[in-house]
């Protein structure tokens, strides 16, 4: 039996407003999604603070800063980026690399965000900005670059080799440590004008991070979750407890004590004489990629895939 036509008209006439009601639904789906600073898609893969906002450096082309701890962000896109480092510097500013063979700088704020280009390292893989405010870039070739003058010029230092220098520290204003592939270590006892190479690490060691306490106490953390210590300023390292069980990925300090953050979302922290894994709420099992000490709060920032980027508590019941 056919449907009378008032009846078809009106079953259509639902159908065409259902319709409408979801793709209106849809839209604003879509536009609320677009309303948000952080996006599901964004890999953090750095992380800097300087007690006033925490700044966040993606693999998609866009910082998101945060003045309140982490409760609200705001995004700023930069264009065809992938921050790989951010550092701040002593007057609040901050420094970051770009893979795509540039420097990025910005205020205090974490706004005014401009770059120059970088010709060498042409890969930058780590930065640091010391007690002077100079930025030290290592990257490919085993080459580091440092600036005084917030790279209007640079000083060039070419170890000579097919390596990457992956992880570097500045102790203070003159000392700082290097590490790269194959256990390349280098050091700087004059503000990074010059460096000389020492030791190798063992094992052809493959460095992701290091950080110092002082001059003469660092640690340095590598493939397979492994974690050196150094007692005599690089010199000599030694193999300590890794208790997380977990690569970690980027290393840094957090009132005087070493922190990391790695794989399955992984914190963890000096305690003793071994890095052990630090409980926090919700903990997603990704790769952390990046990490940061919030200066005068009892709380660090952590990044990683799928949008993550949060601030969390150190203090653990």
């Amino acid at each position: 039996m056919n449907m009378p036509n008032s009846r078809i008209v009106v079953t259509l006439l639902l159908a065409m407003l259902l319709g409408a009601c979801t793709e209106a639904q849809d839209l604003r789906t879509t536009d609320a999604e677009r309303a948000k600073p952080i996006k599901r898609y964004d890999i953090s893969q750095s992380l800097a603070a300087n007690g006033t906002v925490v700044v966040a450096g993606t693999q998609s082309g866009a910082v998101v800063v945060s003045a309140d701890q982490g409760k609200t962000w705001s995004r700023e896109v930069l264009g065809p980026v992938s921050m790989i480092g951010l550092a701040a510097c002593p007057d609040g500013s901050f420094v970051g690399i770009d893979f795509n063979h540039k420097v990025w700088s910005a205020d205090a704020r974490g706004t005014g965000w401009k770059s120059i280009a970088l010709e060498k390292p042409r890969i930058p893989l780590t930065i640091i900005c010391d007690a002077k405010a100079q930025w030290h870039i290592g990257g490919s070739r085993a080459i580091i670059a440092k600036s005084a003058d917030r790279g209007a010029s640079w000083q060039v230092t070419d170890m000579g080799e097919d390596a990457q220098i992956t992880a570097l520290d500045m102790v203070d204003a003159q000392v700082g440590i290097a590490l790269g592939e194959f256990g390349l270590v280098a050091a700087t006892e004059d503000g990074g004008a010059t460096w000389k190479k020492g030791a190798r690490i063992g094992g052809e060691f493959y460095p992701y991070s290091t950080v110092f306490m002082n001059r003469k106490e660092g640690y340095a953390s590598g493939i397979a979750g492994t974690i050196l210590r150094t007692q005599d300023g690089g010199n000599t390292w030694n193999k300590i407890e890794n208790a997380a069980q977990a690569p970690l990925y980027r290393l840094f300090l957090h009132e005087g004590k070493p922190y990391g953050v790695g794989g399955g979302g992984i914190v963890a922290r000096l305690e003793g004489n071994a890095f052990q894994p630090m409980p926090y709420p919700d903990v997603a099992p990704v790769f952390l990629g990046a990490g940061a000490a919030l200066p005068g709060q009892a709380a660090i920032a952590i990044g990683g895939p799928g949008g993550l980027v949060r601030v969390i508590s150190t203090q653990v019941n």
